[in-house]
């Protein structure tokens, strides 16, 4: 089997969850993306480890290696990636990015000496004295 396969593949998984990544709204969607972007990797590494294992007989299989190590911290990563999630949807009732990000800058609940919809924090104090 020639080399190219494996690649051109990975490489369309690859470009396929990095769009995801960055067109997607929905949290749980993007943490799919990101696993299938690890898994072109993991798909790369193993298939230029057995092209060069082809040349050199004794050899460690150090991307087989590095694929296990892979697989496990893309393991750790969904499950602290889909507890995070969890809990952002219960706190919020949503799991859209756009509208979390709203929530997260919004100008009202700012500290105070900030800008907020109603002109500068003196004028408001100033107002109210």
């Amino acid at each position: 089997m020639h080399l190219a396969y494996p690649a051109v593949l990975s490489a369309l998984l690859f470009c396929t969850g990095l769009y995801g990544v960055l067109a997607r709204r929905n949290a749980i969607l993007v943490l799919m993306s990101v696993e299938l972007m690890l898994n072109a990797v993991n798909l790369n590494l193993v298939a230029f480890d057995v092209w060069l294992s082809r040349t050199a007989r004794d050899t460690l299989h150090s991307g087989q290696a590095l694929t296990l190590f892979t697989v496990a911290i893309a393991a750790a990563e969904i499950g602290i990636g889909l507890a995070i999630v969890l809990a952002v949807y219960r706190n919020r009732g949503t799991s859209d990015i756009d509208k979390l990000r709203d929530t997260a800058e919004n100008p009202e609940t700012e500290g105070p000496g900030t800008e907020g919809p109603g002109g500068p924090a003196g004028e408001k104090a100033e107002a109210t004295a």
